[in-house]
């Protein structure tokens, strides 16, 4: 049983932290959350003003996250890795690659430890990467760009969802201006291409000019660059990670959306918002109105 001052593990099973490399199993099923799940709103005294309370809301009602003892969800609480591992537990479904030996896979992991359970499924799921010494560090804060590489490596993304959901208002005047965009500014629409070395192409249109059609591949650490303001300060194992992560739309920045922080510690409310973009990004949920304002957070690269 998990701890209770720690998110709990109630429900579907993958782990995942934010520094695993390697080759990850294909989701084995997409449960969509149910549209009572959605409808209503989480009663955590903490949350109903905060910016993140609708990422966080229909998470909770699906027992996806949980709060504390005292009725709060504490929102603004940086996330450990453990906890990051058990709430991954709750939203994601994995294929498991290898079994587990007798006995702990980490050094600073005990058999009775709350996350345990959690931490060696993930590594038998194929995962979860230690430190060297054979240490997990269970209670490091996960940073903003470990759990941005951790979804984008760990899911299949789809390129082409909606990140948010336009009014009946909004879809009318995009389809009466959907012509009447620059052939220049659809380069930073297009999905990106998933391969080691992976750069973003754009198909050439009918009426798309021979230059355009000649023009280099734009590079991802260009794409994120037109994005964020700091994004300099992204390690570079992890550009493409973000790239991929950001075109998907499951990034999500408060208060300026060109300001990533990739270093900065992931709270618990930041992690919510990843994973109710990722599960939007499934079909699992759907995408914010556009007339919410936390909408206004969701990195949006159409």
């Amino acid at each position: 049983m998990f701890h209770s001052d720690r998110w709990s593990s109630l429900g579907m099973t993958l782990l995942t932290v934010g520094l695993a490399i390697g080759t990850f199993a294909p989701l084995v099923t997409l449960t969509p959350i149910s549209a009572n799940a959605q409808s209503g709103t989480a009663n955590f005294p903490d949350i109903q003003d905060h910016w993140a309370q609708p990422f966080i809301a229909p998470l909770a009602e699906a027992n996806i996250l949980t709060g504390y003892l005292d009725g709060t969800y504490r929102p603004d609480r940086p996330v450990a890795r453990d906890e990051f591992a058990a709430v991954l537990r709750e939203a994601f479904n994995r294929n498991e690659e290898r079994q587990l030996a007798t006995g702990s896979v980490y050094q600073d992991v005990p058999a009775d430890y709350w996350a345990a359970p959690a931490i060696e499924e993930a590594y038998e799921a194929g995962f979860m990467t230690g430190y060297p010494g054979g240490f997990f560090r269970p209670q490091q804060s996960v940073s903003r760009v470990e759990a941005l590489v951790a979804l984008s490596q760990n899911l299949n993304l789809n390129q082409s969802t909606p990140v948010v959901r336009q009014t009946s208002r909004q879809a009318n005047r995009a389809n009466k201006t959907r012509f009447m965009m620059p052939i220049a500014m659809t380069t930073l629409m297009q999905p990106l291409m998933t391969a080691p070395a992976r750069t973003a192409t754009s198909m050439p249109a009918a009426s798309t000019s021979e230059s355009e059609r000649n023009a280099a591949p734009v590079p991802d650490s260009v794409l994120v660059s037109n994005y964020y303001t700091d994004a300099d300060q992204i390690p570079q194992y992890a550009v493409n990670n973000v790239a991929n992560a950001t075109q998907a739309g499951i990034v999500v920045s408060h208060p300026e959306p060109n300001v990533l922080n990739p270093n900065q510690p992931a709270t618990r409310g930041e992690i919510a918002a990843f994973i109710h973009q990722a599960l939007v990004n499934q079909g699992r949920l759907e995408p914010l109105p556009a007339d919410q304002s936390a909408a206004n957070y969701i990195v949006d690269t159409r």
